[in-house]
């Protein structure tokens, strides 16, 4: 036992406990609880060593021995009277009659000790198939049998058996012994008919073939049908089998030669299930096929979308997952094996990789939320927190941003769902709001002035949304007067705002020196006294212009 069976092994113990200590009644230390009889283990069934202990052991166990020539052990399988030598012929019959009609359809029988009860009134009998004979269509049927201590077995039925003398006389040897050279069907290679080699790596590959050359045909046909009617004599024929469609015809070819060649029952059953399989294969193909075009044609409608692509690429994985897994599933159930135990444990085992893979799975979640919400395209200018950049690529774990120092950052989608995003190029218009600060030497007929030319600029200027123009005295400020400049301004993209934004400041500056005014800076005034008997008027510090004062008999100008 390897350690993932052990832990699985362990999960299922513990589950166990804590569901029987959950469901445990309490007991009170006043009252005692009575103890319930123990119920009795039930025995164990006896094992049949012909292995009629199931409808499937006992059809198969019969066949074996038959196709062994075994006939005493096959008169076994029987439910009949008879003994010795008619016992012994009524199993040969049985066999013949059972290779050339029973349908193939052998992997349905139940394999249960208790059969698939087809008919809940007679619990005790099972169908095997349905063969048509000269009077009607005849039942084939087991029977479970009670043998005392041997336990109970699956038997051909008595009424079966009672038919099978009628029905005999109407069998005849294989339409493909007929054809086919003796050394063909008595050679056997490991106990299969030689012409059943030859058919499996001969055979097979030629049909295959031929649908290559049925599929160039049709294209011949088609495609110069397709130059005569659209007049493109540079038309190129298609393709219209491609291979899932020729595996397809593949099987079908089966299936016909089957029902209209005379086979053995095992051949029939072999056959049968090979192009079951070879249906399943190619449909799988074929759905993934389809699939895949079905993505690229999505992408082809929005090309621009690289986050779109990852989620079609993982829901085009998804999606072929599943049908590979169904197309398995079937494939178990048509051979007989039970796949619950394998889906428990997988099912054990997803909800392990689930909880091992809990932030890669919050990240592509959340990349898919941020694909679907279209909250983040490539080609924008983002803002995630302290990060502002381009973003180059969306996938589903993470996002990649250049920024601005042509660095790269891999955002992980799960940080970016949770936190403000801020578009940059997002912007329908720009703002291009500055203050400008006069000096307080300015004086209000040069502040109308600046402010009325200011505006006219604006409202004259092409580029701006004429609505949002503001240009207005703002404040007194501790080092200037403060003039605020606002409008919006339509432009392709930051580029080009700044080339706009810089015209407009380079205007702005001609009107402020035009009225005379002049532009601020930080500044700072001291007034120094002459001598130190005032010790209160050292050093005042002031931050504006203060004229006039008939305490301070000298002053002195210092600026930073």
């Amino acid at each position: 036992m390897n350690a993932s069976d052990r832990s699985v092994t362990h999960i299922v113990r513990v589950f166990a406990v804590s569901l029987f200590l959950l469901l445990a009644p309490v007991v009170r230390p006043q009252v005692a609880v009575p103890k319930a009889p123990a119920t009795e283990a039930q025995p164990e069934l006896p094992k049949d060593p012909l292995g009629r202990n199931t409808p499937r052991g006992a059809v198969f166990g019969f066949l074996s021995a038959a196709r062994k020539g075994n006939s005493e052990i096959a008169v076994l399988y029987l439910n009949t009277p008879l003994r010795g030598a008619g016992a012994q012929d009524l199993a040969r019959q049985l066999a013949i009659v059972l290779d050339r009609r029973l349908p193939a359809r052998l992997n349905s029988l139940s394999d249960k000790p208790e059969g698939s009860i087809p008919d809940p009134l007679k619990p005790d009998e099972d169908l095997v198939g349905t063969i048509s004979t000269a009077k009607g269509d005849l039942d084939i049927l087991v029977e479970r049998v009670d043998r005392g201590k041997l336990g109970k077995t699956w038997l051909f039925s008595r009424q079966t058996l009672k038919e099978i003398p009628a029905v005999f006389p109407e069998i005849d040897m294989p339409t493909v012994e007929k054809i086919l050279p003796a050394f063909l069907v008595e050679r056997r290679l490991a106990k299969v008919p030689l012409f059943e080699w030859l058919a499996l790596f001969v055979g097979m590959p030629f049909l295959y073939f031929l649908t290559g050359l049925l599929q160039r045909l049709i294209g011949l046909v088609v495609g110069a049908f397709r130059r005569r009617l659209l007049r493109n004599a540079d038309a190129q024929n298609p393709r219209l089998l491609p291979p899932p469609l020729r595996l397809l015809l593949l099987a079908l070819t089966v299936r016909w030669l089957i029902s209209t060649v005379g086979l053995p029952l095992l051949a029939r059953q072999f056959w049968s299930s090979t192009s079951l399989i070879i249906a399943i294969a190619a449909c799988m193909w074929l759905l993934i096929l389809v699939n895949g075009w079905g993505e690229r044609y999505l992408v082809g409608r929005r090309p621009d979308m690289s986050g779109s692509k990852a989620v079609l690429r993982l829901a085009r994985r998804v999606v072929d997952g599943l049908v590979l897994f169904a197309g398995l599933m079937f494939t178990l159930y048509h051979f007989g094996i039970n796949p619950a135990a394998a889906l428990t444990g997988l099912g054990v085992g997803g909800i392990a990789v689930a909880l091992a893979a809990q932030k890669t799975l919050e990240n592509v979640i959340a990349g898919i939320s941020l694909i679907v919400d279209e909250a983040v395209h490539v080609g924008d200018t983002l803002k995630v927190g302290e990060i502002v950049g381009t973003v180059e690529d969306v996938g589903l774990r993470s996002t990649r941003i250049r920024t601005m120092d042509r660095t790269m950052v891999c955002v992980p989608n799960s940080q970016i769902a949770n936190m403000s995003l801020e578009t940059l190029s997002a912007r329908d218009r720009f703002w291009f709001h500055p203050v400008v600060g006069l000096r307080y030497e300015t004086t209000p007929f040069q502040m109308r002035a600046v402010t009325a030319d200011v505006h006219k600029l604006l409202v004259a200027h092409s580029g701006l949304d004429l609505s949002s123009v503001r240009v207005r005295f703002l404040r007194l400020g501790a080092f200037s007067l403060e003039v605020e400049i606002f409008a919006y301004v339509f432009a392709r993209d930051w580029g080009h705002f700044l080339e706009i934004q810089e015209g407009l400041l380079l205007r702005v500056m001609e009107i402020i020196q035009q009225a005379g005014a002049e532009i601020a800076f930080p500044s700072q005034t001291m007034y120094v006294a002459a001598h130190s008997s005032d010790k209160a008027a050292d050093a005042i510090p002031d931050f504006g212009k203060r004229r006039g004062s008939k305490r301070l008999p000298e002053e002195r100008n210092v600026r930073q």
